[in-house]
């Protein structure tokens, strides 16, 4: 499993064969992206940096997500409010959503990957659509809502985690 440094590196790397400059800000961006997994907005991740950049504006963190997300280092991810949260891809992975906070949990598969193209393949052939992404998304509760909402899993007959 690579690390953080070596991931940091790799989407810096991309970057650079892009012919696109590694500004302190795209780098401090991507720093961030790559340490955290709590899906951050434009807003989210302005106000974490802000203190560290203080030249940041809104307008650079919007337009260099944007920038990653046409790269493929970020995805995008909706959410039910309108909005868009942004998750470092450096690893492929799928997410998982509570229906109760909106939390969004990052699960890292060793299949994901072959997963991933059955269901391109799958999708081309009964579609004949050109498949030119794909992002795999389970909803779900999560635990800390669980206690909240006095759920428990065993008596609503869902399977528990195996270990």
């Amino acid at each position: 499993m690579a690390t953080q440094q070596q991931e940091l590196n790799a989407a810096i790397q991309l970057l650079r064969e892009h012919q696109v400059r590694v500004t302190p800000q795209r780098q401090i961006i991507l720093k961030y992206l790559v340490a955290h997994h709590n899906h951050p907005s434009v807003e989210t991740l302005f106000h974490a940096l802000e203190d560290e950049l203080p030249n940041l504006s809104m307008a650079t963190v919007y337009n260099t997500l944007n920038l990653f997300v046409d790269l493929g280092i970020v995805i995008d991810l909706p959410n039910d409010k309108g909005g868009l949260r942004y998750d470092f891809y450096g690893r492929p992975h799928y997410h998982i959503i509570c229906e109760n906070c909106g939390k969004i949990t990052d699960v890292f598969a060793p299949n994901i990957a072959a997963v991933e193209a059955n269901l391109n393949h799958q999708t081309r052939e009964q579609t004949h659509y050109l498949v030119t992404s794909n992002h795999v998304e389970l909803h779900g509760i999560c635990p800390e809502c669980q206690r909240k909402l006095h759920i428990d899993p065993e008596q609503q007959g869902w399977t528990q985690p195996t270990k």
